[in-house]
């Protein structure tokens, strides 16, 4: 079980955020999501937003801090990458 982190260098609605993927299966990552806390609205199709606040927690509770590009080779090794406009929980 891996879950991944990228820093939180992605800006939005006032706030820098991160990306929380698995390169497992989406329930591994709706789990791990849901003990760190992370609402079901933060999914965004085949990942996690996460506020920079939270980033801290996911790092803490295991997920491994990796750059943006290798969450995003990572996700698409996995056969997890989904296009926009493609999701699904």
């Amino acid at each position: 079980m891996t879950v991944y982190i990228d820093p939180p260098t992605w800006p939005g609605h006032g706030r820098m955020w991160s990306h929380m993927v698995s390169d497992v299966s989406y329930e591994e990552l709706h789990a791990f999501a849901a003990s760190i806390g992370c609402p079901a609205r933060a999914f965004d199709g085949d990942h996690y937003d996460v506020p920079a606040e939270r980033y801290p927690d996911a790092v803490g509770a295991g997920a491994v801090e990796v750059g943006s590009k290798e969450l995003v080779r990572r996700l698409t090794a996995a056969g997890l990458r989904r296009p926009k406009g493609r999701s699904r929980a």
